[in-house]
């Protein structure tokens, strides 16, 4: 967020894309503002719902009944004396959900006139990016504000009203909630449809064919006879099949070809990039957003200053082609400095043994995440049916 002074100077404050909440305020961000900006941070959200009810009035419209959160009070004053002595605000949250509704919740705490406060996003902390966004502000989108609260709302109402119930029924300690409960569900229900699964036996035919002037043989699968397909389901009906076809003569009827393309990788997703950190660097979720966070705010380069090498790192959001050609140019420039880490090499006997290593100890999880997932499954069918 950020305030504009009669004298001519800006000062800024908001969560800037704050990781975990942790305050922006940077020699990066002076340097994207200009000496004239000043920048502050909210440090995520400053008001929340109560810990100690359910914080929602059911009786009228589902009213959520915020309080200021503990230990942001004095964050607040700080950022109501600047806005005080200021010309107009800029609120420059994160450009998602979440940072509408922080920017949502900071003009109802401090107060702002609506003709003072404008909202600008930016999905990169880069200069270019920034003075972009400071030519087209907005008034705050209230459909995002909304769609924040109901999932609020929603987290606490199943939080609250189920968890209890668990405590009571099955395990103290347990809890429910929107996203966790229905991922369960899908889970278990899985598991089940596995341990149903009848096995049904079936064999395939391949058969290698020798063609006259080529050096490569043909491959020929076993289809059926002209009019279906078939399925060999014993080696009885196997053998009968080779039997018949064993001397025979085969000929190429008819040949299709077809152009194929292969389109290139699109960029990561947040989960994307969790998933593939996870498995070719062996980093947890926490160490792989922490340096997202990083390389989103930038990286001093030599000879061109702080650039940011990714865009907003917590959104599903894929950017254009002519962003991506950008951004791949500022990631040239960041591995030409040798500016990143490089994982040592191993050798190939180590590489080997801690391979194994991991594909044992990913089975051992997976097959206790199975089995716990099957025990509270069966626990919650009897609560119910209770």
């Amino acid at each position: 967020m950020g305030t504009y002074r009669s004298d001519g100077g800006v000062i800024f404050y908001g969560t800037l894309s704050c990781y975990r909440g942790v305050s922006c305020e940077s020699e990066n961000d002076q340097k994207v503002f200009g000496q004239h900006y000043t920048v502050a941070a909210s440090q995520g959200h400053v008001r929340d719902l109560p810990k100690s009810s359910l914080g929602i009035d059911v009786e009228h419209d589902y009213e959520p009944k915020y309080i200021t959160i503990r230990g942001k009070g004095d964050i607040l004053a700080a950022l109501r004396k600047e806005a005080k002595k200021s010309d107009k605000v800029f609120l420059a949250t994160d450009p998602d959900r979440e940072g509408e509704a922080i920017s949502w919740h900071l003009a109802t705490a401090l107060k702002l006139d609506e003709k003072k406060m404008r909202r600008i996003t930016f999905n990169e902390i880069t200069k270019n990016a920034v003075k972009a966004s400071l030519k087209a502000p907005r008034d705050i989108d209230m459909n995002l504000v909304d769609a924040q609260q109901a999932r609020r709302v929603l987290d606490r109402m199943v939080g609250y009203r189920i968890s209890p119930l668990l405590w009571a029924k099955v395990k103290r300690g347990l809890s429910a909630g929107r996203v966790q409960s229905v991922a369960l569900r899908l889970v278990a229900d899985r598991e089940e449809e596995i341990n149903a699964f009848i096995p049904e036996e079936y064999w395939t035919l391949d058969v290698i064919l020798k063609i006259k002037g080529e050096k490569r043989p043909l491959t020929a699968k076993f289809y059926g006879t002209d009019q279906k397909k078939m399925t060999i389901r014993s080696e009885q009906e196997l053998n009968e099949i080779v039997k018949k076809i064993e001397n025979a003569e085969f000929k190429v009827s008819d040949i299709k070809t077809s152009e194929r393309f292969r389109k290139a990788p699109l960029p990561f997703t947040t989960s994307t990039l969790q998933q593939e950190a996870a498995k070719a660097l062996n980093f947890g979720t926490q160490k792989t957003m922490r340096i997202a966070q990083q390389l989103y705010e930038g990286v001093d380069i030599k000879g061109g200053g702080t650039v940011g090498v990714i865009t907003y790192l917590r959104t599903d959001l894929l950017e254009s082609q002519t962003k991506r050609t950008h951004r791949q140019e500022n990631i040239s420039l960041l591995f030409t400095e040798k500016s990143i880490l490089r994982r040592g090499r191993r050798s190939r006997r180590k590489e080997r043994k801690y391979r194994m290593h991991m594909r044992r100890s990913v089975r051992r999880i997976s097959a206790e995440l199975r089995l716990r997932s099957k025990n509270l499954s069966q626990e919650i069918s009897s609560v119910c049916i209770n």
